[in-house]
Formats: structure tokens, C-alpha cells, sequence
């Protein structure tokens, strides 16, 4: 598992950490402790800043805004 490293994307605050083949993103800002998202890919090639933002923004998206979870 890696060190987290902070993002913020859209004034919203994440640690993001890397963790074998997932890469585990956690809302720090967010209303809900300990809530965020994780998502898969090949552990030997490791996303870059920009699509790792771009990941956070697609969860934002989704996420509605009265409750802090994804909408249903």
C-alpha cells in the first residue's frame, strides 16, 4: 500500500492511495467520514494525476448533494 496523497478537485478534498491493483480514493472533505470510491486496473501501470481527477469528478458527479452518497 502507498502513502496517501492528497487531491483536491473542485474545492473537495480526497486521499488517494494506491493499494495492489486498486487504487482506493477516500473524501476527506466530504460529509460522510470514511466515505469514497475505489477503482481497479493493472497493477504494474499506475494512473496519472490527471486521470486520477478525472475519477473523482466522475464520482462527484454522481454523488447526490442533500445526502453525500451516490444517488440512487
Amino acid at each position: 500500500m502507498t502513502e496517501p496523497v492528497r487531491y483536491v478537485v473542485d474545492g473537495e478534498d480526497f486521499d488517494v492511495v494506491r493499494e495492489g491493483a486498486s487504487v482506493h480514493h477516500t473524501w476527506v472533505s466530504g460529509p460522510n467520514a470514511g466515505y469514497g470510491f475505489s477503482v481497479g486496473g493493472p497493477a504494474a501501470t499506475p494512473f496519472t494525476a490527471e486521470e486520477v481527477r478525472a475519477h473523482i469528478r466522475a464520482f462527484l458527479s454522481a454523488v447526490d448533494p442533500r445526502t453525500g452518497y451516490l444517488a440512487e
